[in-house]
C-alpha cells in the first residue's frame, strides 16, 4: 500500500518535471534524466514529511538531494546544471500554499494570511539554501579531488571555477 503511494508519487513527479523540461526546451535526450531527478527530489520531500521532519527541512532536503543529483546528472551528460536544476525544483515550489495565503488576505483573515505567506517564505528560503548548499558541496568535493589527483601525478584541463574571473 505505502509503496504503491511512492511509487505513484514518484511516477507523477517524474511526468511534471519531463514536461516542465519540454516547456524550458531541455534536449531530448535529457528529458529522461531531468524527470528521474525531479521525481527523486519530489520523493524525499514527500517521505521526509511523511516522517514529520515539517515541510522547511522535507523541501531543503529535497532540493539538496535534487540539486546533487543534478551536479551528478550535469557531469554524466555534459550539460550545464541548470537544466535539471530548474524543472527539477518544480514540484517543490509551494505555489498551492501561496494561493491560500493570498485567498486569506483577499477574504479578510489576516492572521491565517500572515502566517501563510511565513511558511511559504521559509519553504522558498529551505528550497534556495537546499541548492545553495549542493552548490557548495560539489564545488569543494571536485576541488579536493582534483588536488589529491595533481598530488598524484593527474593533470587537468584548464577549465571554468568560481575564482577564474579572467
Amino acid at each position: 500500500m505505502i509503496i504503491g503511494y511512492y511509487f505513484l508519487q514518484f511516477i507523477i513527479s517524474f511526468l511534471a518535471t519531463m514536461l516542465f523540461s519540454i516547456i524550458f526546451n531541455a534536449p531530448r535526450r535529457l528529458l529522461l534524466a531531468c524527470g528521474f531527478v525531479g521525481a527523486m527530489g519530489w520523493i524525499i520531500f514527500k517521505i521526509t514529511v511523511d516522517l514529520d521532519f515539517g515541510k522547511v527541512m522535507s523541501s531543503f532536503l529535497g532540493s539538496f538531494i535534487l540539486a546533487m543529483m543534478s551536479h551528478v546528472m550535469s557531469r554524466r551528460y555534459k550539460r550545464p546544471v541548470i537544466i535539471f536544476i530548474v524543472p527539477g525544483i518544480i514540484p517543490l515550489v509551494p505555489g498551492g500554499l501561496a494561493y491560500e495565503a493570498t485567498r486569506y488576505l483577499v477574504s479578510n483573515q489576516y492572521t491565517l494570511a500572515v502566517n501563510t505567506f511565513l511558511e511559504v517564505t521559509l519553504i522558498s528560503g529551505a528550497i534556495a539554501f537546499g541548492i545553495l548548499c549542493a552548490e557548495i558541496l560539489y564545488y569543494s568535493y571536485t576541488r579536493i579531488r582534483q588536488h589529491y589527483g595533481r598530488m598524484n601525478g593527474k593533470t587537468y584541463k584548464k577549465s571554468y571555477n568560481m575564482n577564474n574571473r579572467a
